[in-house]
């Protein structure tokens, strides 16, 4: 007590007893200063209370909502994009059509001779496929998919296992083969006029579906030229199984049928089958046992339950865009393989 009446005494004393003999500035202001700001700080506010509520709620509704049934590759691809967004977002969109093929071959065969009709020329061609050292379209298609194609695929399988069991899933894609098949084969006897095969096919339950949604499509198609014929194109070397070739509202088209159960009601929808479509345009127009060309295609999608089937045409340009991008395709199995 005497010790503080004594500096208190002469002044200056004080701020001399807290000065810092290494130090030419004097902290006791800051120093409190700053304990008074760390206990001072705000709660930090709960990121969540900022969300837009109503903006969100058709997304929130549609998670808790959701049933446990078999999915399919389309409907994993909304899932993801409800819920992170589309992927690879963050990265810069690539320019269509900058990237082009080194080893370019054009679709229509400028050497190519039309023949004069002949008097089987109504009859659709059926050439069997031969079984030559070259790869399908469709295994090139395969081997050739994205890394997210594969990501997406791989979930999709892995989830219809957990729900079906491996023996269910196995099953189940058999079967979708079958109707793929049957499906064909009642198409086939229509364009022939085999009308008991037809009515015995559209009698069974498991294609009746699908032949109905594609009625109003056959009203549009005429004069066929093939049907499951074989092609092969002779300078890029690969081969396919083409399912139509025949006049659509008046324009040659390779036709491509397939089955859904869900609605694809864009190109954009059918994933890689345009590109499937530009190949066989081009084998075919570079196959000598054909003695025409093909400049259009058309994706006729039907489906199990009778609804509409969608058809997305592809006019000549469109055709020419898929062929470079199935050129792309082409060299990138090369390059692999």
């Amino acid at each position: 007590m005497q010790f503080l009446q004594i500096l208190s005494r002469k002044p200056g004393k004080l701020e001399m007893l807290f000065q810092i003999p290494f130090c030419q500035k004097q902290f006791p202001y800051s120093c409190l200063g700053t304990s008074a700001c760390i206990y001072s700080k705000k709660k930090k506010a709960n990121s969540y209370e900022q969300v837009d509520q109503e903006k969100y709620k058709n997304l929130v509704y549609s998670v808790t909502s959701y049933k446990t049934s078999a999915q399919t590759p389309e409907t994993i691809f909304e899932e993801d994009n409800l819920l992170y967004g589309p992927p690879d977002k963050h990265r810069p969109p690539a320019k269509a059509g900058t990237k082009t093929p080194k080893n370019w071959v054009p679709l229509i065969n400028p050497d190519k001779r039309i023949s004069p009709l002949n008097s089987d020329s109504n009859l659709p061609r059926k050439i069997m496929l031969q079984k030559m050292k070259m790869p399908s379209v469709t295994h090139i298609l395969q081997q050739t998919l994205s890394p997210q194609q594969v990501f997406y695929l791989e979930r999709w399988k892995q989830k219809m296992i957990v729900e079906l069991g491996k023996d269910g899933f196995e099953k189940y894609t058999k079967n979708l083969f079958l109707q793929g098949e049957l499906f064909h084969s009642a198409l086939e006897s229509i364009f022939l006029s085999e009308e008991m095969a037809v009515k015995e096919k559209s009698e069974d339950g498991v294609i009746s579906g699908y032949l109905s949604s594609v009625e109003h499509v056959l009203e549009d198609i005429s004069e066929v030229k093939a049907l499951e014929s074989g092609v092969h194109h002779e300078t890029l070397q690969y081969l396919g199984l083409v399912d139509c070739v025949a006049k659509y509202r008046g324009q040659l088209c390779v036709i491509d049928w397939k089955t859904s159960e869900k609605p694809k009601p864009f190109l954009k929808n059918t994933y890689d089958n345009p590109l499937q479509v530009a190949a066989y345009i081009g084998a075919i127009n570079h196959d000598a046992n054909y003695d025409f060309q093909v400049r259009c295609g058309l994706i006729v999608v039907a489906y199990k339950n009778g609804s509409p089937a969608h058809s997305h045409f592809m006019d000549p340009d469109l055709c020419s865009q898929y062929w470079n991008k199935w050129l792309l395709r082409l060299e990138e199995y090369m390059d692999k393989n």
